[in-house]
């Protein structure tokens, strides 16, 4: 007899001759050009991995899964898997049109066939679906200011499935593991899911849970899009295939997902165990505080520790896998080896290195320990994430117009040259709009798209090892928040709020435009007639009013020689 998790389960994809038409008529649709998230949302939806959805979820689908975590046939589906498009693009859009859904280099990867259009709550979806309407949590900071405005619905033909040229050799398609499994005979098996690099207690925990379950294991780290500031994929997977050799060939097998995780905690647990049922596992390791964001405005954690256990123990049934739950791993010092934090008995010599010490130890080139990680695993970490003061990194400025700001950095520049060892470009917000976006005006959403572009050009830099400092207005959090994150994937981002008061802004007026903006000839004018949002938790903020231009870029030196990106070697 077939397994079930041997037998296929169904595609969206359409034949190979009908995708040859649909690819020839998808010229004259209209074209959606897909963000990451969309991408790897409709893989899943293409092969079979968000199973029972046949496409992006429909407005009465997507009010019950926010609701009530069911689609609105009542089966049970976590979060919601929506198409965001802006508001001009659905403008043109009504239910029963098709539109072509292309990827970044404009290749069609399936038609929609739209049959619903809403402006979602989104303070709503952030409420119920992750617990607060907080930007601190990232899906939310995502909902808000990533996301478009409107969502369309409808089902999906699959034409192609989206091109990877990385790690081929460990993408598998839910159908293509069903077939792996029935091939090897694996009627167990348990998913060990992760976005962190293997280390040690990862190890113990996985072959703990292999034994418990009486299974097979499956390594199935997620690939797509995790939390900012995580280790990028290509290290992490460099590490796993580094520490293959140290679980028995015969019994455990490596697979990559493309996931957008969404770090929805207790949901997406039971979200993982439905997409983990789907290519053909049957039992899911749902650890510590499993899809956490972490801390939230308050400084407290977003979830209970074993929250995401407990609701995916009350739904483990119509999920459809089994979940092997366990405690915190720590490493007990007297019996040199691991054991779950629960098992062990009081005043015992327990060790442990949090990810913040980890991370301190790869910046300043500290030990780890063996009995912490691999050392193949610290090798491509260390690749990596070398010693902090070789790292890229990049000072963003920020203030009113005339704070000073352009000076402050100017001078910065100036003495960063001066240590030497790290190319320093300077962009400055007049500079760039003269170069990089001079057809821009000043509106909101052209500001934005300035100081998005200053924050792309200064992540290249940081990524290739240079210092960028940059000095616009930028009088938007949300916008700040962004290139922050575009830059913490490959170096420090160091926020400095230039504090200088509009009212001394508006007294130096070296450039008249305050009085300009004060008798209305220019508009949307920042500290007149358009907000300046301050920073709530910069790295650094520097006052200029009674103290020179060196004195306050002394300062900014001392932090970065605080924060070891400089120094001596």
């Amino acid at each position: 007899m077939t397994q079930p998790n041997h037998a296929p389960v169904p595609e969206l994809y359409v034949s190979p001759e009908a995708a040859e038409s649909l690819k020839h008529e998808a010229g004259k649709l209209p074209s959606w050009d897909l963000t990451l998230r969309q991408v790897c949302d409709l893989e899943l939806l293409m092969n079979g991995g968000f199973l029972p959805l046949r496409g992006f979820l429909t407005q009465a689908d997507y009010d019950s899964v926010v609701s009530d975590m069911r689609l609105a046939s009542g089966l049970l589906w976590p979060m919601p898997v929506t198409l965001d498009v802006s508001q001009d693009f659905a403008d043109r859009i009504e239910p029963g049109d098709d539109i072509a859904l292309r990827d970044a280099e404009g290749v069609v990867l399936a038609i929609l066939s739209v049959t619903d259009k809403w402006t979602p709550d989104k303070s709503l979806e952030a409420r119920m679906v992750y617990g607060a309407d907080d930007p601190a949590h990232p899906a939310v900071h995502y909902l808000h200011h990533v996301a478009g405005p409107v969502y369309l619905g409808g089902r999906v033909k699959g034409l192609q499935e989206p091109t990877h040229y990385d790690f081929r050799g460990h993408r598998n398609t839910p159908n293509e593991l069903r077939a792996h499994f029935r091939k090897l005979g694996w009627r167990r098996v348990v998913a060990f899911q992760t976005r962190n690099p293997l280390h040690r207690a990862h190890q113990e925990l996985t072959f703990r849970a292999a034994r418990e379950a009486q299974a097979n294991l499956l390594i199935h780290p997620v690939v797509g899009m995790t939390k900012p500031g995580d280790v990028d994929h290509f290290t992490r997977v460099r590490c796993y295939e580094a520490v293959l050799d140290k679980y028995p060939h015969a019994t455990t097998h490596l697979s990559l997902l493309n996931l957008a995780m969404r770090m929805g905690g207790p949901r997406e647990a039971v979200w993982h165990g439905i997409i983990r049922r789907n290519h053909g596992l049957t039992h899911m390791i749902v650890g510590r505080d499993h899809a956490g964001p972490g801390k939230n405005s308050q400084g407290q954690d977003f979830y209970g520790a074993y929250d995401a256990q407990e609701l995916f123990r009350r739904h483990q049934d119509e999920i459809g896998i089994e979940m092997v739950d366990f405690k915190q791993m720590v490493y007990v010092q007297d019996r040199a080896q691991y054991e779950p934090a629960n098992e062990v008995e009081e005043g015992a010599v327990v060790l442990d290195i949090s990810g913040t010490e980890l991370r301190r130890r790869l910046r300043e080139g500290l030990d780890i320990p063996e009995w912490f990680s691999f050392p193949e695993v610290v090798t491509q970490l260390r690749r990596t994430s070398p010693a902090r003061n070789r790292q890229g990194f990049t000072v963003f400025f920020t203030g009113f117009s005339g704070s000073g700001k352009s000076t402050i950095a100017n001078a910065l520049m100036v003495k960063l040259m001066e240590i030497g060892g790290r190319p320093v470009t300077l962009l400055d917000g007049d500079v760039v709009r003269k170069h990089l976006s001079s057809e821009l005006g000043f509106s909101k959403e052209h500001r934005d798209i300035n100081i998005r572009r200053i924050g792309y050009v200064a992540s290249e830099i940081t990524k290739n090892g240079g210092i960028a400092i940059c000095a616009p207005i930028a009088p938007y959090a949300a916008t700040r928040r962004a290139v922050r994150d575009m830059i913490e994937v490959s170096g420090a981002f160091v926020e400095v709020h230039v504090a200088t008061s509009l009212e001394e802004c508006e007294r130096r007026d070296r450039k008249g435009l305050y009085k300009l903006a004060r008798q209305g000839r220019i508009t949307e004018f920042t500290g007149i007639s358009d907000p300046y949002e301050i920073p709530a938790n910069p790295e650094l903020r520097v006052e200029t009013e009674g103290f020179d231009v060196d004195y306050a870029a002394q300062q900014v030196l001392l932090k970065l020689e605080q924060m070891g990106l400089i120094g001596l070697e």
